[in-house]
């Protein structure tokens, strides 16, 4: 085997790890992808429960207001 057949079957061999490893790093750019929609989707879904709930506190009677209560046992 000559020099540049060397040469050659060592660039090829290269080339295929290179093409394996970018393919790795693909798979797990778009699996981050896909996780931050789904983290995303979540944090908007929390945000309007949240903005939810806040409104139904705000418009709602105020329930367990301590000064409606009577004192506790002890007093």
């Amino acid at each position: 085997m000559s020099d540049l057949e060397q040469r050659l079957i060592d660039l090829e061999t290269r080339l295929a790890f290179q093409e394996h490893a970018l393919q790795e790093l693909s798979d797990a750019l778009a699996a981050a992808r896909a996780e931050e929609a789904a983290n995303a989707l979540r944090l908007h879904r929390l945000v309007e429960e949240v903005r939810q709930l806040r409104y139904t506190l705000a418009h709602s009677p105020v329930v367990g207001d301590p000064a409606s209560e009577p004192p506790p046992p002890h007093y």
